[in-house]
């Protein structure tokens, strides 16, 4: 069953202990990725982009999509993307809706220049065993003054992963502001009830 093999998959990547064990986990599901977590109902991919276009008009960029994954946000969003799996960037350059397609790991130094972005957004990317929320000073370090910083956190870890004191952290060296942020909401529409997201926006400094 469909929601099975996603379940399973889940699984794997969310109890990979290292960036080679999850990159290999996504490498094994890059290709059934898609349909396995639309029988999920994964709603992230599509919920950003309104975030995104609330407070980045039409036009202005360029954007960076944060661990892309296969690029369900591409086709709605005209922007750079990086991720871990370069299986996963491959499905993502087959929609033909990015500019440019990086292999990187969040959480390290990350290929852009100072400023580079206007804004950058990542779902399902702060989560169980995956980018640190160390990743966002360098995410940060890529956004001009006056962009933005569009992004999910898993809420099994904003406590225990030290998102808040990150966010502390760029507050009081006035790297960003925040601007918005949501409610706790389900990621699945289908499975997964306990699974809960919030979306987080600062303003770059």
């Amino acid at each position: 069953m469909i929601i099975d093999k996603a379940n399973a998959a889940l699984e794997a990547v969310y109890t990979a202990d290292t960036p080679e064990t999850l990159a290999k986990a996504y490498a094994q599901w890059a290709a059934t990725y898609d349909g396995e977590t639309a029988a999920l109902g994964y709603l992230l991919p599509f919920l950003i982009t309104a975030w995104v276009a609330r407070h980045v008009p039409a036009g202005e960029g360029p954007l960076l999509d944060a661990g892309c994954g296969t690029g369900l946000s591409g086709p709605s969003l005209k922007a750079l993307a990086l991720d871990l799996s370069q299986d996963m960037l491959k499905i993502a350059g087959s929609r033909q809706a990015y500019s440019e397609l990086k292999q990187a790991m969040l959480g390290g130094p990350l290929p852009w220049a100072d400023g580079y972005f206007r804004a950058f957004f990542s779902t399902g990317v702060f989560t169980i065993s995956h980018a640190p929320a160390s990743g966002l000073h360098e995410l940060v370090r890529i956004t001009r003054t006056g962009g933005h910083a569009i992004f999910t956190v898993r809420d099994q870890v904003f406590e225990s992963g030290g998102f808040q004191a990150v966010f502390g952290e760029l507050e009081q060296a006035k790297k960003w502001q925040p601007v918005e942020e949501s409610p706790w909401f389900r990621c699945y529409a289908i499975a997964e009830p306990d699974a809960l997201v919030k979306t987080f926006v600062f303003e770059v400094l």
